[in-house]
């Protein structure tokens, strides 16, 4: 057998291999890991970027717009601490989905499953809060920490309290809690969704009442915000509307929608399933050409063969032949 057609033979089945393992959705860090961090090197890049925007938006003062005495009285709540705690939130909206996604890839093995970008919500919601500049419900006791209001001549507040206090008092809308926790737990829905094929018309409610679950905690993450004064109504409205939309974009660009037929898996993992179909339907086209060629060679040797040795036999009949012909002719003489 010659060394191509080893080498062709070697292909066909690594490209076997690998159908096999795409069809049992077998994508792993280790095998598709390399190859994924090359393709996705700028989204990773820009995420790393968005981090850094993100502490920066933290770090600048909001706009300190007019704030008078008449409009003091939607902003005289008193001040009180978070029910859901600011280091509580990544937890919920971050780390939750991202070990339901690890779950799900040790189940799958599928590791096109792992990105979740959540930092656009936070960058978005940032920026909004900074350049709108809205008090808290709470904004007046944090600007008089001990109830007595100066305004100056024209009517704005001159506050004494607490710089980071005030600061954080002008970054009511819209609620951060509210949007985080919709991006995180709307994409965490809008996944489990596909993936438990929750839109296959066979009528299960479980299966929607695990989709809505996330999205009832994101929804009374919202509530805790108007009740601990820290936001007003229209800023979790926004903030939640903001957090889903995000989630909804960030959601489709790698998975189709979960009501199509092929919602449970990203589009990379049909991607790379339709190209290994088709290099090993060339693999076999190629190994088939092959062996027709392997079983061909046997028969035009035979022929070789058999041509030889009747060249062999012509040439030993001429001999003979002229041999007797040269003794005739010495008898005759």
């Amino acid at each position: 057998m010659a060394w191509w057609d080893l080498r062709s033979l070697s292909r066909f089945w690594v490209a076997q291999e690998r159908m096999r393992e795409v069809q049992l959705g077998a994508h792993t860090v280790r095998s598709h890991g390399i190859m994924i961090a090359r393709t996705h090197m700028h989204d990773w890049l820009i995420l790393m970027l968005l981090l850094l925007i993100e502490a920066f938006l933290y770090e600048i003062h909001p706009f300190y717009r007019f704030v008078g005495k008449d409009m003091m009285s939607d902003l005289k709540y008193p001040l009180k601490s978070n029910t859901v705690p600011v280091w509580a939130v990544p937890i919920y909206s971050v780390l939750l989905p991202i070990a339901i996604f690890l779950i799900v890839y040790f189940r799958r093995r599928d590791v096109y499953d792992l990105h979740h970008a959540i930092l656009v919500t936070a960058v978005i919601t940032d920026a909004i809060k900074d350049a709108v500049g809205r008090p808290r419900p709470d904004f007046f006791w944090r600007c008089f920490p001990d109830g007595k209001d100066v305004y100056d001549t024209l009517g704005n507040v001159v506050c004494h309290g607490d710089k980071i206090v005030i600061k954080e008092g002008h970054k009511s809308f819209p609620s951060g809690h509210t949007s985080w926790s919709f991006a995180g737990l709307g994409f965490l829905s809008l996944y489990l969704s596909g993936k438990i094929k929750v839109f296959d018309r066979r009528g299960h409610v479980a299966k929607l009442c695990l989709v809505f679950l996330p999205l009832l905690v994101a929804s009374l993450v919202g509530v805790s915000r108007v009740d601990d004064y820290w936001h007003h109504w229209q800023d979790v409205f926004a903030g939640g509307l903001l957090g889903l939309t995000v989630a909804t974009f960030c959601y489709l660009q790698f998975f189709p929608p979960p009501y199509h037929a092929e919602g449970w898996g990203p589009y990379a993992y049909f991607r790379e399933l339709e190209e290994s179909r088709s290099s090993t339907q060339a693999a076999n086209a190629v190994n088939g050409c092959n062996v027709q060629a392997m079983e061909a060679q046997p028969q035009v040797d035979n022929a070789h063969d058999e041509r030889s040795i009747h060249g062999c036999m012509g040439l030993t009949l001429a001999r003979n032949s002229n041999t007797t012909l040269e003794e005739i002719e010495s008898g005759r003489r």
